[in-house]
């Protein structure tokens, strides 16, 4: 099971935005393509923050909101609210009802799209640089005039049940996920879904979305990113006009959120189901992001995810899928980007008559060498020099370079921290790699998930 598939297609979705920011962010620090000039970064009046990325070779520009929160800043029994509100911002305003942003997005050959996350919810849009002054009117509009009555919440709480049944009730591979990270995370709201516990979504009321809409959205709560065919002059100006007129909302806490215990014990968690054809597992520790890591740490975590099993070049790959061939898919990623300790993970599906023990087993193997013996200079090197090049490509689409910001922001980073990334990942030693897989990657310390088929209930201990 790959780490990218969790408990929702949202939570999916903003994961995999959240990896891309790992193998994006470096590019800011590369020199800027041709039509493409400094990022401008500054606060209106009301707190918003407004980060602006010109790229001037393609009539497009991107859009994105982010305010900060998610799931994770959920009152206690009340999962599944922050999602359930994105859901609701597509409900309409008195000035424009339900259906007048998506049709007008949708005249003039837009995209738009929302998702939620752990740290925070997201809304965009695609446009023609022509129509920004008029997402921004209507983006604006419904971060503080959202009609929330009655007749539209009972209606969407069905439509959000609906969402878990299919997408994750529905799922093994999802089941297993959230019980996974439930396990994982002893104390931290992290270990709850995204997406919500159903037994709490069921309970969720008017009066729950609108506390929590009038508490998190406000300018002073959220980050503008605009990247594409604009001026930051013109992204200013427009910006003023729109969400400038909204009032500033009341000053919130800092985030701080229950935080993990020291962990002591080795966890397993096993699902069998009739509909599982493939044997898989997956092994994750609680590790810093880049917001609480010691300087460099979270960078070596990169790397060593890179040279453990990001891509078919990475050890584990090369070992267990093209040398041994037990297995049909291996890996490792690190979720670096969040506002408190997130985690590494190595996942491993067996192939043909493998036993999935002996993927899990030979995956393990790999950690220890690493803790051993390091990483070579050679291997270094070459996974530094592949994060970097990957980032060139990133830059061609406004929209990616818009949530890369957007999320380095919304999670405590700043700009600068992106365009720093390069030099700090570049700086990184094999001495920093093997220290980190010793400090973090305890056997003794980690949550190994097994979906297995219904007649094999070996859980591989």
């Amino acid at each position: 099971m790959t780490r990218t598939r969790m408990e929702s297609y949202i939570r999916a979705f903003a994961l995999s935005l959240a990896a891309l920011l790992c193998l994006t962010t470096s590019e800011a620090a590369v020199g800027a393509p041709p039509g493409q000039s400094e990022i401008s970064d500054f606060l209106l009046n009301n707190g918003l923050e407004v980060v602006v990325i010109p790229d001037h070779r393609a009539p497009i520009v991107t859009q994105i909101v982010l305010y900060k929160v998610g799931s994770a800043d959920e009152p206690p029994g009340k999962s599944g609210i922050a999602h359930f509100l994105e859901h609701l911002m597509f409900k309409g305003t008195k000035k424009h009802p339900a259906g007048t942003f998506d049709t007008k997005v949708a005249e003039i050959g837009g995209e738009e799209n929302a998702f939620t996350w752990s740290d925070y919810t997201a809304y965009f849009q695609t446009v023609t640089p022509a129509a920004l002054g008029t997402m921004m009117e209507f983006e604006a509009d419904r971060m503080r005039n959202l009609v929330l009555s009655d007749a539209v919440i009972s209606p969407e709480r069905d439509v959000i049940l609906e969402e878990r049944r299919s997408r994750v009730e529905t799922d093994p591979e999802e089941l297993l996920e959230e019980e996974m990270q439930a396990t994982l995370y002893q104390n931290h709201p992290y270990g709850r879904p995204v997406i919500g516990w159903m037994h709490e979504m069921e309970g969720l009321n008017r009066a729950d979305a609108v506390g929590f809409y009038d508490r998190y959205y406000a300018p002073n709560n959220a980050v503008l990113v605009v990247a594409g065919d604009v001026s930051a002059a013109t992204v200013r100006k427009l910006a003023e006009e729109t969400y400038g007129a909204i009032p500033r909302g009341s000053d919130l806490p800092s985030r701080i959120r229950p935080q993990e215990p020291e962990q002591n014990t080795k966890r397993t968690v096993v699902l069998t189901d009739s509909r599982v054809t493939v044997p898989s597992f997956e092994e994750s520790w609680v590790v810093p992001s880049y917001r609480t890591a010691k300087p460099g740490e979270a960078e070596a975590l990169d790397l060593l995810s890179e040279i453990l099993g990001r891509g078919m070049r990475s050890r584990v790959y090369q070992e267990l899928v093209v040398k041994q061939g037990t297995a049909s898919s291996a890996g490792a990623h690190f979720q670096g980007t969040s506002v408190d300790p997130s985690t590494f993970t190595i996942y491993g599906s067996s192939r043909g008559e493998a036993k999935i023990e002996a993927v899990k087993d030979a995956m393990d193997a790999e950690v220890r060498k690493i803790i051993r013996a390091g990483v070579t200079d050679l291997e270094l090197d070459k996974a530094k020099d592949r994060l970097v090049r990957s980032m060139i490509f990133a830059r061609d689409n406004p929209a990616k370079m818009a949530i890369v910001y957007g999320a380095a922001v919304a999670t405590g980073g700043t700009v600068e921290d992106v365009q720093d990334w390069r030099e700090r990942i570049r700086a990184v030693t094999t001495a920093q790699v093997q220290a980190v897989a010793e400090k973090y990657l305890n056997p003794d310390q980690s949550v190994a998930a097994y979906l297995l088929p219904r007649e094999n209930t070996s859980s591989g201990d």
